[in-house]
């Protein structure tokens, strides 16, 4: 296998690595792609040192099977073709074609099928917060259809990338120094705050991450349930958390919702509330799965459960989604080279 993987030095481009090598997915050859500011850095991968190259409009893909790409909407959209016209699968992190309808939207515990109609060679990865809550609304949607969905996000510095994570370190220090904090990542300090805006607004009301979240659901889930989203920025480091309410086309008991829980991909359940055990960001980061706790029922809503999650937003919010994705196309899809 030939893999790339564009943006490199970034936090998502960093995960990649680490997950790829963690995974053992097989790579024989590994070529990394980054900006003029990137180019010329060099990064270990199982022992060997590789330089990240410029990112061109040439033939550098030639011959690759899967390239990872995480470098902004912007960079995805120019070099798309540049990536795939030598016959390479573009698991693409940014926002740039999840809503195309030629491109598949994938979390492989939800729809992976969808991974195999790709007419222009590209798969988009969801938002962070779609990945972790369609992960656990799927083992809710096997009991019974889901008919709407509220959810509130509590999202970390990692979301806004790396140097976002290091301006919320610099900011507690700042502020702990009596010193003026600096600002520059989020729209006010985050420290110490949260922040009820992720993205911008959008003439609704709502963000545009919280109307990723209505849209995307829809894709991934093959779904007519409507989404309702209230993003938050909080000053937590790597793991988002979300709290949901769903309803259902029938009353589904909190110990069938745990049950599924147990039972389903990609989820762990951590519901002890007599012995204070529930997911919280400071135990999952580097984690693989969602973290579901707090189940029980919704007093508002005979039809309704609420519950709490937990995810490592770079991680399977992001970096190991994608590889998760080509891992199951190396199962299935017969035209994959292996």
């Amino acid at each position: 296998m030939k893999v790339a993987i564009v943006g490199a030095s970034g936090a998502v481009g960093q995960e990649f690595l680490r997950v790829l090598d963690e995974r053992n997915f097989p790579v024989d050859e590994l070529l990394l792609f980054g900006s003029q500011r990137s180019a010329g850095k060099k990064y270990m991968f199982r022992g060997k040192e590789v330089e990240v190259k410029l990112l061109q409009h040439n033939d550098d893909f030639k011959g690759v099977d899967i390239a990872f790409t995480s470098a902004g909407g912007g960079t995805s959209k120019e070099f798309a073709e540049t990536i795939t016209k030598h016959g390479a699968i573009m698991i693409d992190n940014s926002s740039a074609f999840r809503m195309d309808k030629d491109v598949p939207l994938v979390v492989p515990e939800c729809n992976a099928a969808d991974a195999l109609n790709r007419p222009r060679g590209i798969i988009a990865n969801p938002n962070c917060t779609t990945i972790m809550m369609v992960v656990a609304l799927q083992a809710l949607e096997d009991i019974s259809h889901i008919r709407r969905i509220h959810v509130s996000s509590y999202q970390a510095a990692s979301g806004a990338g790396a140097a976002a994570m290091a301006e919320l370190y610099e900011q507690y220090r700042q502020v702990l120094a009596g010193e003026k904090p600096t600002v520059e990542k989020f729209a006010y300090q985050l420290a110490f705050n949260v922040i009820p805006q992720i993205d911008v607004f959008t003439d609704n009301g709502y963000t545009k991450e919280e109307m990723k979240m209505y849209h995307e659901t829809k894709k991934i889930m093959h779904t007519d349930a409507d989404c309702s989203a209230m993003c938050v920025r909080v000053p937590s480091l790597r793991c988002h958390s979300e709290s949901v309410w769903a309803e259902t086309e029938r009353p589904v008991s909190v110990e069938e919702f745990k049950e599924a829980v147990r039972n389903g991909q990609g989820l762990q359940l951590e519901d002890d509330t007599e012995n204070r055990i529930y997911p919280m960001p400071l135990f999952h980061e580097n984690c693989d799965d969602v973290y579901v706790g707090r189940i029980r029922k919704d007093l508002s809503n005979p039809n309704g459960i609420a519950f709490w999650l937990v995810s490592d937003q770079i991680k399977k919010g992001a970096a190991l989604n994608a590889v998760q994705i080509a891992e199951w196309l190396l199962e299935n899809d017969p035209t994959l080279r292996v």
